[in-house]
């Protein structure tokens, strides 16, 4: 039987009510030349995909991450489907479902669904107005803050679980703090911040996909991409907020990650992960891919109606794109003192050469060799209080003691 493995299933492909200038999926669109009308994930697609993930799982609780494109561009009754196809096969297991949305869609009826069956639900928003309607925009070229804000308070209203996720750009990433607390004003305790890194090729492609992988020769930085600098004090600057004042309050996917490998546990983010390709993306049509960064055609792994989904994650394709991370990292990572942390990053990311001339750097290195040295004193401490059965928050006490002495 397989090991753990998560996939990211998209039931209406790249089909969003959207046009986010930095987004990385909308292109995905051109490898399936069918109406947008059409796409959606059907139901033998969604049974099988189902039956197979609960038949195959390990687990006594198995989560199902629904994202897209935009999700909400089905109806609430096409969930309910999915919730009854989940309960014909849970066999005792428990099921939990994750559903990322821009919100912009959401109302009583979308919330009540999330609420009745303890969703978790991830929106999209990018800090203040001024920075989320920055790219955040729809078809018609329209902000949307104030639609997601709606929603967020929908959720708020229906007590439904939400988090956020943020895309740190070249807009935004210069006004962390004000990013931050913004987001906690708004009610979110759980935060990710993802930093958007994009390549755009210089040549035309027959493929129509504009974007490229990290082994492309002719590319250039798109124009939106955080810069490495950038994003480092990005990250520090909002640490030096949350462990001051919030620790054990407000939840912060990358520092709670840190924590977890400072403290001798493996990292439960793939990205900070040695190794990688246990956490693929399906697309709508039944098609699966080494991962959601990496939906080209030479990382498609075949079609769950034709090959069980087991069977292609263990594929010698797949293992190999899981082992590359590890074995392609060059020797100037090896040797570094935070790899134990970062150990390379995403290989989406590595299109960089080392200072001695080694291809495979990551593109942020600069940010997270700067950011992780800036935490370590902070995260030792945090884990010295865990082996003590102590709370990491007493980091907040540590610091207030240390700055009043200083």
């Amino acid at each position: 039987m397989t090991l753990p493995y998560q996939v990211m299933a998209k039931p209406v492909g790249a089909i969003c009510n959207l046009n986010c200038r930095y987004c990385f999926y909308l292109e995905k669109e051109h490898l399936y030349q069918t109406d947008p009308a059409k796409i959606f994930m059907s139901v033998d697609v969604l049974e099988s995909f189902i039956r197979q993930k609960l038949e195959t799982s390990v687990n006594q609780t198995e989560s199902f991450t629904w994202q897209g494109g935009e999700p909400t561009l089905l109806d609430v009754d096409y969930y309910r489907k999915i919730l009854a196809i989940q309960q014909k096969y849970a066999n005792g297991k428990k099921v939990k479902n994750a559903f990322q949305t821009n919100g912009i869609l959401l109302n009583d009826e979308w919330c009540r669904l999330f609420a009745e069956n303890d969703f978790l639900v991830g929106i999209s928003i990018d800090g203040p107005e001024e920075f989320h309607d920055h790219y955040r925009i729809d078809k018609g070229g329209h902000p949307t803050f104030s639609a997601v804000l709606e929603g967020i308070e929908l959720l708020k209203k229906h007590g439904v679980s939400f988090n956020t996720l943020t895309v740190v750009n070249d807009h935004n990433a210069d006004k962390p703090r004000q990013v931050y607390e913004f987001l906690k004003d708004i009610g979110s305790q759980f935060q990710q911040y993802i930093p958007i890194v994009e390549r755009k090729r210089i040549n035309s492609s027959d493929d129509r996909l504009e974007l490229v992988l990290p082994d492309t020769d002719k590319a250039r930085i798109t124009d939106w991409s955080v810069k490495p600098e950038q994003y480092g004090k990005f990250l520090i600057d909002i640490f030096d907020v949350w462990v001051r004042n919030d620790v054990g309050n407000i939840f912060v996917q990358l520092f709670d990650v840190a924590l977890e490998v400072w403290a001798g546990l493996p990292a439960s983010l793939c990205i900070f992960s040695e190794t990688c390709g246990r956490a693929l993306a399906l697309e709508y049509n039944g098609d699966l891919y080494s991962c959601d960064h990496f939906v080209f055609p030479r990382y498609r792994l075949g079609n769950i109606l034709e090959q069980p989904i087991p069977t292609l994650v263990d594929s010698d394709q797949q293992i190999k794109f899981g082992n590359d991370k590890q074995n392609r990292l060059p020797d100037y990572c090896q040797r570094c003192d935070v790899k134990f942390i970062c150990q390379g990053g995403c290989p989406k990311n590595r299109f960089m050469t080392t200072p001695t001339g080694e291809s495979g750097l990551n593109y942020l290195c600069p940010a997270y060799k700067t950011f992780f040295q800036y935490i370590d004193p902070y995260m030792k401490f945090m884990t010295g209080e865990l082996r003590c059965g102590r709370p990491p928050a007493n980091v907040m006490k540590w610091i207030a003691e240390n700055d009043q002495n200083s």
